[in-house]
């Protein structure tokens, strides 16, 4: 792996981290137009610029011990974890902000493809740097939208706005509430007395893009025969059951979705909101189809043991982590205890959160 004074010559002139996401309540209710909870995780990405000495960009990767070298002019790059960073200098210098060759060293100790939004940490990290390094207004919502901008039309992801809202504007201990429509946003405190676990379920998310595609198609219709704009304008969950069976199913989650988000962002007890994330991923897993034995399995497993309140998968489904709300001082205990349950049947589950002292002081680069 190379070091970041070798990559650079000496120190760089900018550097800026972002934190990934855990959804609590809101799932596949952003490009909907709907509500969603997400927490920032504790872990981050980095990324440290400095101006090139030629006219080309160059990126660094550490977990590829890869890098990535294209001409700033005129050049891109291939897609993978350089077309993220692109993207991201690709639309500030369509705003008028000049953007010189740059040098640029990623690292993180977020795990990569399970589901916490890594590479929305990355475009907003990236954005920080730029506006760090180069001195332009940027404000923190406007960022999102531009990160978000940058996963859509260069990494090639049709991604909602909720990641890389959670990536500029969260913190660990507030959950933040978001308007995907009009992108109001407003922080709302966890329950009280309580904690979160994160568990990896160590299956790779291999569908959730192409499935992401096809459910957002599926919402869009079941919109168009409901007659509004948005499934986010379905207030009435009755009224969904006039869509045929799997349009029908899929705007119910999507309506109850939205309903548990405003319920628990207006504050309940913490038994209540551990409720609420049950009923999501039943929902997840019966109306919107996205979770797969393991995730079941998993959540089953976080269920039964004592000081979990409720538990769900978090993310797009088909893989990926899952999440459960905990009493305080429990999770740690609570955690271990799950996760030795489900790789009972050799499974290759990791936590997550809470986060050992090992994992804090292992900065993973990406």
């Amino acid at each position: 792996m190379t070091s970041p004074e070798t990559f650079f010559g000496g120190a760089p002139e900018a550097l800026a981290s972002a934190p990934g996401r855990v959804n609590l309540l809101g799932e596949h209710t952003d490009y909907n137009d709907g509500f969603m909870l997400p927490v920032a995780t504790p872990q981050r990405t980095s990324v440290a610029l400095a101006r090139s000495h030629d006219d080309n960009h160059h990126f660094y990767s550490g977990t590829l011990d890869g890098n990535v070298t294209f001409a700033a002019k005129g050049g891109s790059a291939p897609q993978g974890f350089g077309s993220y960073i692109e993207g991201c200098i690709r639309l500030v210098e369509a705003t008028g902000v000049e953007v010189p060759p740059l040098r640029v060293f990623v690292t993180t100790n977020l795990p990569v493809g399970s589901g916490l939004s890594s590479s929305a940490a990355l475009e907003v990290a990236t954005l920080r740097a730029l506006r760090q390094l180069l001195n332009f207004e940027l404000d923190d919502v406007k960022l999102a939208q531009i990160a978000q901008r940058a996963e859509i039309d260069y990494a090639h992801v049709n991604c909602g706005i909720m990641d890389q809202m959670a990536s500029s504007l969260c913190d660990e201990r507030s959950m933040l509430f978001i308007d995907a429509r009009t992108l109001e946003h407003r922080l709302v405190q966890m329950p009280p007395d309580t904690e979160l676990i994160v568990i990896d379920s160590g299956m790779p998310r291999t569908l959730a893009a192409s499935k992401y595609n096809e459910r957002r198609a599926e919402c869009e219709e079941a919109s168009r025969k409901l007659g509004v704009q948005a499934l986010r304008d379905v207030t009435d969950p009755a009224l969904v059951e006039q869509l045929p069976d799997v349009l029908r199913r899929r705007a119910r989650h999507v309506v109850l979705e939205d309903l548990r988000v405003l319920e628990a962002a207006e504050g309940v007890s913490a038994e209540r909101f551990g409720e609420l994330m049950n009923a999501s991923h039943d929902s997840l897993r019966d109306d919107y189809e996205v979770s797969i034995p393991e995730l079941d399995q998993l959540v089953d497993a976080l269920r039964a043991t004592p000081g979990v309140l409720g538990a769900r998968l978090t993310g797009a489904g088909f893989g990926g982590a899952t999440v459960a709300l905990c009493r305080a001082g429990q999770a740690s205990q609570a955690a271990q205890a799950a996760l030795s349950t489900y790789n009972k049947n050799g499974r290759q589950g990791r936590i997550l959160i809470p986060v050992s002292s090992q994992g804090k002081e292992n900065n993973e680069p990406v």
